[in-house]
């Protein structure tokens, strides 16, 4: 019996990890985060941010992490989903766009409206600025925030017509990324049309759309530089983005991930996006430069001409946005102009 019980005793110290045994198994386990997003797995938002980050995030937990990145062309890949997908714990992370769906994250829309944000890094430093200052937390209170982050000014990019003057916009039918954006075309005689980037190549193809408002790095990205051929380069918008956490998933992790993903995120990652834009965009460029496309370039007096033609649908827009709850529209509006030029003439 006294052989039977020391027996017993060594193989339960054995399970138990002790004297020599094997490790616990809750120090083995390893933690997998499940990451979306809504573009082709060559985009920049996977080969240079949620693929490295990935990477490093696992060298930082000496193995413990390891990351699932499903992309747009996957069944999580559905732009309109990103953000349910993460607060229902179907994944773990999402970069998704701001204004798909329509009526989410209003406060963080002021960032879209006309001429408030030229380049990515200042827009992009302004928008974190203020969800640090809790000016946009409201948006967000249901997630864990690694990010908010814009693209640098968009363009008009179209088929057939070239747009010199915003007058030339009128009767085009262009995909949006926004409702701010669509808005801004609507009340210059545009017929705006919401699609996903997916849809886009083959609605140009077909003439259902004459073309579309976005960064040079989309047209390139997904290859719409083969059915556009005009390019103005007036730097009139930007849209916004999100990276999102499920906020129990977030919590359930070791201090270790934690430390990890915090280090990573926030203050860190944000200062790297002005950077990849101006990568991303580049390729767009020089791929339409390549092909022969006509580029208008847009100079500054047009620029604030332009501006002055838009300020009715400004101050319609934030009107729009009071009526449904947002009482300090036009105070985020104003200091979403002010931190991004600050940042902008320090750059």
């Amino acid at each position: 019996m006294r052989g039977f019980i020391a027996a017993a005793f060594g193989a339960a110290l054995t399970l138990a990890g002790l004297g020599g045994g094997i490790a616990p198994a809750a120090a083995q386990e390893t933690v997998t985060l499940k990451i979306s997003h809504y573009l082709p797995a060559s985009h920049g938002f996977q080969t240079d941010f949620l693929g490295p980050w990935a990477e490093e995030l696992e060298r930082r937990t000496n193995g413990k992490v390891k990351a699932e990145i499903y992309p747009g062309t996957s069944s999580f890949g559905n732009a309109a989903r990103q953000a349910d997908q993460v607060r229902a714990g179907v994944i773990d992370i999402a970069l998704g766009l701001r204004g798909i769906p329509r009526g989410r994250f209003e406060r963080s829309s002021v960032f879209e409206l006309p001429f408030v944000v030229s380049e990515a890094g200042a827009g992009t430093r302004a928008m974190w600025e203020m969800y640090k200052s809790g000016a946009l937390a409201d948006d967000y209170k249901d997630y864990k925030v690694l990010a908010l982050f814009v693209h640098n000014g968009g363009l008009f990019h179209t088929t057939s017509v070239p747009v010199h003057e915003l007058s030339d916009l009128k009767g085009l039918r262009l995909r949006t990324p926004s409702e701010a954006v669509s808005v801004m075309l609507q009340s210059l005689g545009a017929s705006a049309v919401g699609l996903p980037p997916s849809e886009i190549y083959e609605n140009l193809q077909k003439g259902t759309l004459d073309g579309l408002v976005t960064t040079w790095d989309l047209v390139g990205a997904t290859r719409l530089n083969e059915v556009v051929k005009y390019h103005t380069d007036g730097r009139v918008y930007t849209a916004a983005f999100y990276v999102l956490m499920n906020k129990r998933k977030y919590e359930s992790l070791p201090a270790d991930v934690k430390q990890a993903i915090d280090e990573t995120t926030g203050d860190a990652l944000v200062a790297k996006f002005g950077d990849w834009w101006a990568k991303w965009d580049k390729a767009g460029r020089e791929d339409a430069v390549a092909r022969g496309h006509e580029i208008i370039e847009v100079d500054e007096p047009t620029r604030n001409r332009w501006r002055q033609e838009l300020t009715p649908m400004i101050d319609a827009y934030i009107e729009r946005l009071q009526n449904n709850g947002v009482a300090d529209a036009r105070a985020l509006y104003d200091q979403a102009r002010d931190l991004t030029a600050r940042y902008e003439a320090a750059e």
